[in-house]
């Protein structure tokens, strides 16, 4: 893993915000480019994030800059925390950075009581085998026999211990749905 350093998101200056919604860019671009098409509404969801959301956290490179970011907005009276969004600088991808920021905003949660964590992960572009199919009238099977074509997220939240837990069909278009899988942070 590439030396990081975790902050919160309060803690930085308008250079550092501008920075780290350019990675949220960028790590959008090429499977989501609607996501967070400009800095702009990158620095929308930021500022949102710190508004409304439970946490943000940014992620340093040795060289100080803005490697990666997650977030996670409170869901069903604090109980779940949604997992939204993790970015990481492509050209730093799985070196172990959205590792950490996730297991930093696992932490996070359990102190403060959430007993969930849970991240959807859209299917625009059928990286999985659920892409392009009418998941009608059997959903769950579907779900239950995924498979990935393309380096899905799927999987690798599955390695940081999330397990599937359901399936939105159609969330994005025909064909395109949305992949929901949770970790159990505590126990109450």
């Amino acid at each position: 893993m590439s030396k990081i350093h975790i902050v919160d998101l309060s803690v930085l200056d308008a250079g550092q915000r501008f920075d780290t919604a350019q990675v949220i860019v960028a790590a959008f671009a090429q499977d989501y480019p609607d996501a967070w098409p400009t800095v702009e509404s990158a620095l929308e969801e930021l500022d949102m994030l710190e508004r409304d959301g439970e946490a943000a956290l940014v992620a340093f490179d040795a060289d100080g800059q803005p490697a990666g970011m997650v977030g996670a907005l409170e869901m069903y009276d604090g109980n779940v925390w949604e997992v939204h969004p993790l970015a990481v600088r492509p050209d730093l991808a799985r070196q172990g950075i959205g590792s950490a920021l996730v297991t930093a905003l696992e932490a996070r949660a359990a102190q403060a009581g959430v007993l969930t964590l849970y991240v959807g992960s859209d299917d625009q572009s059928a990286t999985t085998s659920l892409g392009g199919l009418d998941l009608y009238p059997d959903v769950l099977a579907h779900l239950q026999a995924i498979q990935d074509r393309k380096g899905h997220p799927f999987v690798f939240y599955q390695k940081l211990g999330f397990a599937l837990s359901g399936v939105v069909p159609d969330a994005n278009g025909f064909g395109k749905p949305d992949i929901f899988l949770s970790k159990r942070v505590k126990r109450s």
